[in-house]
């Protein structure tokens, strides 16, 4: 059986999918967008969208009652590969060892002209 998760803490899926999909005891969060929940916008530099969409992942995750810790495979989509250094220095300051599996992707475009988007798969 699934369930939709949904946070009132990050921004809303703006297409039609859910927020994170609840599986058994996995949950599986959409990309996760760097948007501010507050003030609808994105951060300009890749290191701070890299912070929000990892923060709106330990939203997303908090709501179906797991967390960051529990996080087991991530994939992060970058709009330019050169930014890898400065999103990974972030990015290990949200997991512990052992880290997450995790792969990372440099692509052509994200919605809304962001330069990370970041999805996960964790444990409850």
């Amino acid at each position: 059986m699934k369930k939709a998760v949904k946070s009132d803490k990050a921004p809303a899926a703006i297409g039609c999918y859910s927020q994170a999909i609840e599986a058994g005891n996995m949950v599986f969060t959409s990309g996760q967008l760097p948007i501010n929940k507050e003030t609808g916008k994105m951060p300009e530099t890749p290191a701070e969208q890299a912070r929000q969409s990892l923060e709106n992942v330990r939203h997303v995750l908090e709501a179906a009652g797991s967390s960051i810790d529990n996080v087991v495979k991530t994939s992060v989509f970058i709009q330019n590969i050169e930014d890898f250094a400065e999103i990974n220095e972030v990015y290990s300051t949200y997991f512990n060892e052992p880290f997450p599996a995790r792969s990372c992707f440099e692509v052509g475009n994200l919605p809304l002209g962001a330069l990370v988007e970041i999805e996960v798969i964790a444990t409850k």
